[in-house]
């Protein structure tokens, strides 16, 4: 069984995404503990990259800070490792397939499972050719995470059978970011998912809210959050993470009730 599975063995998931090295290393760190303290089953670790086609205005300011700070791969492997030391709910990278093309992906990959990032979330790479990393992923046992959005229309089933680690189900069009509501028919969605694997399914995009959160958890396995998070790291800078406890605390107490 996945060790991703563990995130959702005791009810709704919350996931919070965090870029790695905004403003610096440190401040992640300390950001995750506070985060896994107060609640969070699964940590989203964004992997830095120059052109974040996926992410709203929020990430990408992230991802620019912490390039601009001198965040790299191999320093982000380093933190995890330090991480792994005390940190032990499931975690899962999330960047662009040129980060892991320009490292090497045997190197990449092979790296994530011995520093213990369970999956790997790759938003620019299609279902159709998730064959360039699914291979590596199998043999290193790193989940290659499946991301389904409400366009995926008659590939949904065909996705989600295919499914490993977790789905990441997108609740709306566009990019990242925090949105007021939330219209598309998710149940539906999660409803064939449902008919067609056991992968837990998670939904992300534009949760910003207790309120929305619990919305979302109740259609699904659970909630992933973002730009909401990534915005008070802008704010507070080193200081975000006694509010991200904070925050998350709130979210998870949202969704388990």
């Amino acid at each position: 069984m996945s060790n991703i599975a563990k995130a959702f063995a005791d009810g709704k998931a919350f996931i919070p995404f965090i870029t790695c090295g905004d403003p610096d290393l440190e401040t992640t760190a300390a950001a995750v503990r506070e985060a896994v303290k107060n609640g969070a089953d699964l940590v989203e670790l964004g992997i830095p990259f120059s052109d974040p086609t996926a992410e709203g205005p929020v990430i990408q300011g992230a991802n620019i800070r912490a390039l601009r700070g001198g965040v790299r791969t191999d320093k982000i492997f380093d933190f995890v490792r330090a991480l792994r030391r005390d940190v032990t709910v499931p975690m899962v990278f999330m960047t662009y397939a040129n980060v892991v093309f320009s490292y090497g992906a045997e190197s990449f990959i092979s790296t994530c499972a011995a520093i213990g990032i369970d999956g790997l979330i790759l938003p620019d790479i299609p279902f159709e050719e998730k064959e360039e990393f699914l291979p590596l992923c199998r043999q290193y046992g790193v989940d290659l995470i499946s991301l389904i959005a409400p366009t995926s229309d008659n590939r949904i089933g065909m996705i989600a059978k295919e499914a490993e680690g977790f789905i990441y189900l997108v609740s709306s069009l566009g990019v990242t970011g925090e949105r007021s509501e939330i219209n598309t028919d998710l149940a539906s969605i999660v409803s064939l998912i449902r008919e067609n694997t056991d992968v837990p399914c998670a939904i992300g995009f534009g949760i910003s809210t207790p309120g929305q959160a619990k919305a979302m958890a109740d259609i699904s396995d659970g909630a992933i959050v973002g730009s909401a998070i990534v915005k008070l790291l802008e704010k507070y800078g080193k200081d975000a993470p006694a509010h991200i406890g904070a925050y998350v605390r709130e979210m998870k107490d949202a969704i388990a009730k």
